[in-house]
């Protein structure tokens, strides 16, 4: 095929032809689905309805809830519902659809995880100042900063990598449209110029990751100047689900991106995807539930609030 304009579908990579297995993976991808929906929406519901939750802190992990959502909704009903049809194709809009989408959330959940070190290391290092640097509305605009990245991110890859011809066929190998597999279609000469905005990108993007270590560091070395063991462990609870997310998020997406081809192979590729798009949006709302307090309470208040409407 000389070019992207002489087919209109792309073909997905199949997790297997065997009727049994496509079962088994769509229920596998259906109860991940369903717990990144449950959890990430009790999260929401419960910032959203309790007032003892609108602070910085939970404000920015409702808009971190709102990404994750996002992001595991354009990429995991898809593939569920190829399983069910036993079908491969994906329209030519559609797998554009879910290059933008995916990556505009993606974007803008680093940029929100940014902010969020930034609000911890004010928080903690600057406490006296916090009212002042995290007020509502400097809060409203770092979290639109966030969103509006993402959405430029997203915008200028999928132009980019849409306008390359494409001279290998139309078989992505992976289970969503990811520009990595898509790029290994195009042309080599026109490879290059996605390659050197992936390059601006991961630039950008390890400028975020050293910000995130300098906060740490500086949090940290406070953390351990505070003399009672007491304020130390509530310091550390507001900060290690942060960094944990952080780090899953960052090592999934990094070694994703930026592997050696020499250890690529299709089965590497489709775990580490499967790592980095469906797993962090599901155990996101877990491991900041986890040893809250305020959230546990605020989450239990939204369940009794059900139940005692169901009864």
């Amino acid at each position: 095929m000389s070019n992207s304009s002489s087919f209109n579908e792309f073909l997905l990579l199949a997790f297997t032809d065997t009727q049994g297995l496509q079962l088994l993976h769509f229920s596998l991808f259906l109860g991940i689905y369903l717990a990144a929906l449950l959890g990430n929406g009790l999260i929401i519901t419960a910032i959203a309805c309790d007032h003892h939750l609108h602070t910085p802190m939970y404000f920015f992990l409702l808009n971190l809830s709102l990404l994750d959502l996002g992001s595991i909704s354009t990429t995991v009903p898809k593939s569920m519902a190829s399983s069910l049809r036993n079908t491969r194709a994906i329209s030519y809009s559609g797998c554009a659809a879910q290059v933008f989408f995916f990556f505009f959330l993606i974007s803008a959940e680093f940029s929100l995880l940014t902010v969020m070190a930034y609000d911890r290391y004010v928080a903690i290092c600057r406490p006296l100042h916090y009212g002042t640097l995290m007020g509502s509305r400097a809060c409203v605009q770092m979290a639109a900063a966030a969103w509006g990245t993402g959405f430029l991110y997203g915008l200028l890859h999928t132009a980019n990598t849409f306008s390359i011809p494409l001279c290998q066929g139309n078989t992505v190998e992976q289970f969503f449209c990811e520009i990595p597999q898509i790029l290994k279609l195009s042309c080599a000469d026109a490879y290059l110029r996605e390659v050197g905005i992936l390059v601006v990108s991961t630039c950008l993007g390890f400028g975020c990751f050293i910000f995130i270590v300098v906060s740490y560091v500086q949090i940290f070395t406070a953390v351990l100047r505070i003399p009672s063991e007491q304020g130390q462990h509530k310091a550390f609870s507001m900060c290690l689900p942060h960094l944990a997310v952080v780090s899953l998020f960052i090592s999934t997406g990094t070694f994703a991106y930026l592997k050696p081809p020499s250890i690529s192979s299709p089965v590497l590729d489709l775990v580490v995807a499967v790592l980095y798009s469906v797993v962090p949006p599901a155990v996101n709302p877990l491991i900041y539930s986890m040893r809250n307090k305020e959230l546990e309470d605020a989450l239990r208040k939204v369940i009794q609030r059900v139940q005692g409407q169901h009864q």
